[in-house]
């Protein structure tokens, strides 16, 4: 009875604080100007303002990783000259922890917090600023009151000289581009920002109005990219049969080698080189890049795994799915660009093989499982080191070479009705629209079995848990295609490692597991000085110039001493897959096939 009694009142007290949170909460605005009055030396300066507080201490936190990069990246570390004012008045505040202010409000209805944000990497995930443009990552740029995750804001943006245009998702207030609302926090750390003056492509697609901000000039052709935007886009609104948004925008950084993007719920972040539009495949993969970053704005940003949101801005979000949010889109961004034919299947199917050779190639994929791969990211997936490839497999190739054989599975079972298409509308329709949350492993396990129409435990404990090489014969088969490995039956020996000529000097980069290398002690940062007492200036001419078994002295300098090894070179175990036609198809794969590669 004294323990119903005692619930009652806990119940009672939590209900009151949260009754009085709630409503305080209500009464509070917040709002900030983020100003550049030294641009040129990479620094944003940050106004945020607080009013209708009725509390002790509010703590003001920043986030500490970005969603869609896994990888906790300490963005405080960037910030500096913290103060805090009340009327005109500093007011006591301390950091409390890495990415936590503490601001004394005890008697404060209104506080002006200042700060200011170093910027100067320029990634698809991280701030720049410099005198030519600004790009604020927003995880990097705003803190956000402890508690207050799902309050609006308002964003007031003071250009740098000459700055005149702004690119972002967030949506301006009362038509100025320069007065941004933030409809929560979540929104705000997923719409990026860009100011300066970068051109501007806009456009739109059934309804939907598209802006590309290309920032760094480039030798890009408007209207070819118009167009071929388009198709893609309407390629990837065909499988979930909606567009969710009704303004979307691109954000590219051309530079000289540019790279990478990163998707945001109705945006995106593109690295581009800028002169690589005028060459063929240069475009190409520029579109690819588009495809997959456009991909995301269903699955990852709506259709997710569970634990992707909502977000814990201030730990890891771990998950066994990335090889499905990362690695389908992979694939997808690949097929995408197929199926609007702006390149042809052979195009499609060297970049394919190129997925099959680099995964069969890699030491780790035989060391860690793609859902390993998953939930290890935050800690392996963007730290490599020189052992990386001996010890992890990438969930973006793998998952993509994943989404190959579901799709070919579910077409060649279902003789053509269904496709991996169906699978992702299916899950989307379920899960984001229908119970509005993530999926978990199970379930997305039975989505696709669904349309294949049978259990994959075998599969699943093969290839998704397993460590088991993939049998990429069976399922190309399926559709008329074979492997064939350039480098089968071959003798070429390997001593299994990478090396650079560091000013002449030949120094050790990495070592393959179970090489000749690995097994005989060659070690990284051994510098070679000479093979069987001869000096060496081209390492590859000299072992190929040997054969597998031969016995070598290998002279280094490792630590400035000398150490003679000797090494017993090995067969290259390598392989160079080239997907080939059968000579013959029956109709069954050639039904596959017409489905799987959109062919007339």
């Amino acid at each position: 009875m004294k323990s119903k009694i005692l619930t009652v009142i806990i119940c009672l007290i939590v209900y009151t604080m949260s009754s009085a949170s709630g409503k305080a909460a209500n009464n509070v605005n917040i709002s900030y100007k983020v100003s550049f009055p030294e641009a040129q030396a990479h620094y944003t300066e940050v106004e945020m303002n607080i009013t209708g507080l009725d509390q002790k201490f509010i703590d003001l936190k920043m986030p500490v990783w970005t969603p869609g990069s896994y990888l906790v990246r300490e963005f405080s570390k960037n910030v500096e000259s913290f103060t805090a004012e009340a009327s005109g008045q500093r007011i006591n505040s301390e950091k409390i922890r890495k990415n936590t202010w503490r601001v004394n409000t005890e008697g404060k209805s209104a506080i002006t917090v200042k700060y200011k944000v170093y910027a100067f990497e320029l990634s698809v995930r991280t701030s720049y600023i410099d005198a030519a443009h600004a790009f604020l990552s927003s995880t990097s740029i705003f803190l956000y009151p402890d508690g207050l995750l799902h309050h609006p804001s308002t964003i007031h943006l003071v250009p740098y000289k000459g700055w005149t245009k702004v690119s972002t998702s967030l949506e301006p207030v009362n038509g100025d581009p320069f007065t941004l609302h933030a409809p929560d926090y979540d929104i705000l750390f997923d719409s990026p920002i860009e100011v300066g003056n970068q051109d501007v492509i806009e456009f739109d697609v059934d309804g939907v109005h598209y802006q590309v901000a290309m920032s760094g000039g480039g030798n890009y052709d408007r209207e070819r990219l118009k167009a071929d935007l388009t198709k893609i886009i309407r390629q990837e609104v065909a499988i979930y049969g909606e567009n969710p948004n009704k303004r979307y925008v691109f954000i590219v950084h051309n530079t000289l080698r540019g790279g990478g993007g990163l998707e945001h719920l109705s945006s995106c972040v593109l690295g581009a080189s800028r002169d690589n539009y005028a060459t063929e495949r240069g475009y190409q993969g520029f579109l690819e890049l588009v495809a997959h970053e456009h991909f995301h704005l269903w699955n990852v940003k709506r259709l997710r795994p569970i634990a992707l949101g909502p977000f814990d801005y201030d730990n890891e979000n771990y998950t066994t799915d990335l090889w499905i949010a990362e690695g389908f889109t992979a694939y997808y961004q690949d097929i995408i660009v197929r199926r609007t034919e702006i390149y042809p299947v052979t195009t499609y199917l060297e970049a394919l093989a190129g997925d099959i050779n680099y995964v069969a190639n890699t030491p780790g994929a035989r060391v860690q499982s793609v859902a390993e791969s998953s939930f290890d990211a935050w800690v392996k997936f963007y730290r490599p080191n020189e052992n990386t490839n001996n010890i992890t497999v990438s969930y973006y190739n793998k998952g993509s070479l994943l989404a190959l054989i579901f799709e070919l599975e579910i077409i060649n079972d279902s003789k053509g009705k269904y496709s991996l298409d169906d699978v992702m509308r299916y899950m989307y329709e379920t899960y984001y629209k229908g119970q509005k949350r993530g999926y978990t492993d199970a379930e997305f396990k039975a989505g696709v079995e669904k349309f294949a129409g049978k259990s994959l435990d075998d599969l699943y404990a093969k290839y998704v848990n397993g460590i088991e090489d993939i049998d990429y014969e069976k399922y190309l088969n399926f559709a008329g295609y074979h492997l064939n490995d350039e480098f089968a039956g071959n003798n070429y020996p390997s001593l299994g490692i990478t090396s650079v000529n560091n000013n002449g000097k030949i120094i050790v980069t990495s070592v393959a597991r179970n090489s000749a290398a690995w097994i005989d002690g060659l070690n990284v940062n051994d510098e070679i000085t000479a093979i069987d007492s001869a000096k060496v200036s081209d390492l590859s001419a000299v072992i190929n110039a040997k054969k597998p078994g031969d016995k070598i002295i290998i002279s280094i300098l490792r630590d400035g001493l000398p150490i003679d090894l000797p090494v017993t070179l090995l067969k290259k175990s390598q392989v160079k897959y080239k997907i080939e036609t059968l000579q013959q198809p029956t109709d069954q794969q050639l039904l596959v096939r017409k489905k799987w590669l959109s062919l007339q």
